[in-house]
């Protein structure tokens, strides 16, 4: 895949609805995430549609299990032939290295594995507060921590916020990738996303691919806005 791509969060609750999003792209193919909603509305089923249409997929369901019932899943995810799925890094490197395990095929192919490590409507209060993790340890220090030990599992890179790519670079190297939500145009509205930024600063923080959402697909003109976000992230 490309090292820098805009993937279009597509959270639409049918198939209908994603059909009529997509027909605004005659002879454009973007990148699409196809999340928990859309999927558990219709199913594998609308994984390998999009596929058949020719766009490249990232199946955003967010694992989290014991090791043994992630392997099997990601068996199955496996066969769907997307192109990136993910889990979360706090189910542990137990869970990681058996998910690499399930979602490699037998001749050695895989899609690309990437790991959650705090989500973008986490700030450090909620993350001290609820989940309960040590307050002498910053949001900073917890995704630096959950990106190092998915590299150590084998993984290809992690979702974290676009405030949060330099680090993980600086932790994991270059290459291992910051798949990165929480991207706004900079006259539009935060939602409820608190760790946040534009498509040119994302660029600039090092982010390889934004997740963009609400701020393309519903749009007034979703082709337009896509071609803006594309154009301001990848500095064309």
């Amino acid at each position: 895949m490309n090292n820098k791509d805009v993937i279009i969060a597509c959270d639409f609750n049918s198939k209908e609805a994603l059909y009529a999003f997509l027909d605004n792209f005659t002879g454009k193919k973007p990148f699409l995430k196809i999340g928990m909603e859309l999927f558990y509305a219709e199913g594998p089923e609308i994984v390998r549609e999009i596929k058949r249409r020719g766009h490249k997929i990232f199946l955003d369901l967010k694992l989290h299990d014991i090791p043994n019932t992630v392997e099997k899943a990601m068996s199955v995810l496996s066969a769907l032939d997307v192109d990136l799925v993910n889990l979360h890094a706090a189910g542990t490197n137990a869970m990681m290295e058996a998910a690499l395990r399930g979602l490699t095929r037998e001749d050695g192919t895989r899609p690309l594995l990437i790991a959650v490590t705090q989500l973008t409507s986490t700030d450090e209060e909620r993350m001290h507060h609820d989940l309960l993790i040590d307050k002498t340890k910053s949001l900073q220090d917890v995704v630096r921590y959950y990106a190092q030990n998915a590299k150590a599992s084998g993984l290809d890179g992690v979702v974290c916020s676009p405030l949060e790519s330099a680090l993980v670079k600086e932790a994991c190297g270059a290459d291992f990738l910051t798949v990165t939500p929480g991207v706004r145009f900079a006259d539009g509205d935060a939602g409820d996303q608190v760790r946040i930024t534009t498509p040119a600063k994302a660029r600039e923080l090092g982010s390889d691919y934004i997740v963009v959402g609400r701020p393309i697909t519903q749009a007034a003109d979703p082709v337009a806005a896509y071609e803006r976000c594309l154009k301001e992230f990848l500095g064309e």
